[in-house]
């Protein structure tokens, strides 16, 4: 057991997929900076507003997450190099069209949301409440989103 309670080996297994959700969400976090800075168009103001929104939203949970990797005895992934080795997501350039940016918010989402739910089961295996709210509050408020950006480009 490790200073927590949770089975040292399931605890390092939990890290190892935070570190990928990490990875994830610190790339994901760049994109949708970059659609901030880049949007232009008839929503400027709104999608503008909208974006930056969600990447402060996003520099929360890369923090949680890295707090959260820590707690369970392991060190988070710290450079962009590790980052791009590790994320599904990719590296968006050139985006000002703001419904190509929610597009690519909604492609995110979903990698995102299918690793939380992963790291939520692998959390109950573990009993591992820490990490089982936290992967539950983020696919909660994430499904919703997923939901009002798909009404908007609708």
């Amino acid at each position: 057991m490790n200073k927590i309670g949770i089975n040292k080996t399931k605890a390092d297994l939990l890290a190892a997929k935070l570190n990928e959700l990490l990875a994830n969400y610190q790339v994901y976090y760049m994109n949708v900076r970059g659609f901030h800075w880049n949007v232009k168009g008839d929503n400027f103001f709104e999608l503008h507003l909208k974006f930056e929104e969600l990447y402060n939203n996003l520099l929360i949970k890369v923090d949680e997450i890295a707090e959260r990797i820590l707690t369970l005895g392991e060190e988070p992934l710290h450079t962009y190099t590790n980052y791009l080795s590790v994320s599904e997501i990719k590296e968006i350039k050139g985006v000002s069209n703001g419904k190509e940016g929610i597009r690519s918010i909604l492609d995110a989402f979903e990698i995102l949301i299918k690793k939380q739910r992963q790291i939520l089961s692998l959390a109950g295996e573990a009993e591992d409440e820490g990490t089982n709210a936290l992967m539950s509050d983020y696919i909660r408020e994430q499904e919703k989103l997923v939901w009002m950006y798909n009404a908007y480009i609708s």
